[in-house]
């Protein structure tokens, strides 16, 4: 499917008085960075610049970015660097382990840069990780927020046999938007992705998130909430794209907070177990708040 591709010095909507960031004061914001600095740690928090990290970080919970911080692909959305990875380093699950130990977190969140250059895609360092994890607190619940690995099948039973009680995949957008707004990334093969983790592993809950205001319609919306649930997910997360920076895509429309609650309530009737919807909603924002059956 073609889409042409938007100027993004052109379009950008003025932003509205609802998009505040509240800037540091609590001292707790202040030890977890020292923390993730002293554990060589990256976060999606700092990386994608998300504009929740102040908040997160002062309530002790951030999401770790583990293969590093350089992405092999370059998404118009997103503010994470494009570069020739570096090797990925051995002890990094054990320094995740060791950061949510310290954090006392009852519910962790890992995601990763795309590493389309290694054979697995990083699925055997996202089970090495959750692993890691686990050994250190049994109890904790563990999210993994994952890159669609070309929908290679022993790339997602790899991280789904390392049994993390949350698989999240973004679709980001509608269809017609994907190859405008994701860089080697297809709206189908993230469906499929979706589909064949809750055929391979029905008993983990499967999650996806849209963002908002990139120019989707709504008919759009509500036909990528019916493909969600078709492929079998649960959890769905709608926020409002902030554009990073100059040189990413415009902000096309912001969308009102009233309208982000009216579109909960759709998702919800489409069958949704758990939807967050609102205009500063992240992937992992407020993660803690669906709590999944306990096994």
């Amino acid at each position: 499917m073609s889409c042409t591709k938007i100027d993004p010095s052109l379009h950008q909507a003025r932003k509205p008085d609802w998009i505040k960031v509240r800037l540091p004061t609590n001292p707790v914001f202040f030890s977890t960075k020292a923390l993730i600095s002293d554990l060589r740690l990256h976060t999606v928090c700092e990386e994608a610049q998300c504009p929740n990290r102040w908040e997160c970080w002062s309530g002790g919970t951030a999401t770790f970015m583990i293969a590093g911080e350089r992405c092999t692909r370059a998404c118009g959305f997103c503010a994470v660097t494009t570069a020739k990875p570096f090797a990925l380093e051995v002890d990094e699950p054990q320094r995740v382990a060791t950061a949510v130990k310290r954090m006392n977190l009852k519910h962790v969140v890992v995601t990763a840069v795309a590493r389309d250059d290694l054979a697995d895609g990083g699925a055997e360092h996202f089970a090495r990780t959750i692993e890691a994890i686990r050994e250190a607190d049994p109890q904790i619940i563990i999210e993994v927020l994952v890159p669609d690995f070309h929908n290679r099948e022993e790339a997602v039973r790899t991280v789904l046999d390392a049994e993390p009680h949350i698989f999240n995949h973004n679709v980001e957008t509608c269809e017609r938007l994907t190859p405008l707004v994701r860089s080697r990334a297809k709206y189908r093969v993230s469906l499929a992705v979706l589909k064949r983790a809750k055929e391979i592993a029905p008993h983990i809950v499967t999650k996806s998130g849209v963002m908002l205001g990139l120019g989707e319609t709504e008919t759009e919306l509500f036909q990528t909430m019916d493909d969600l649930r078709e492929a079998g997910v649960q959890v769905l997360t709608l926020g409002q794209y902030l554009r990073p920076t100059p040189q990413h895509l415009p902000v096309i429309a912001y969308i009102h907070p009233d309208q982000f609650r009216q579109y909960a309530e759709i998702a919800y009737g489409k069958g949704f177990e758990h939807v967050s919807s609102g205009p500063l909603v992240r992937s992992s924002y407020h993660a803690a708040d669906f709590h999944p059956v306990p096994r």
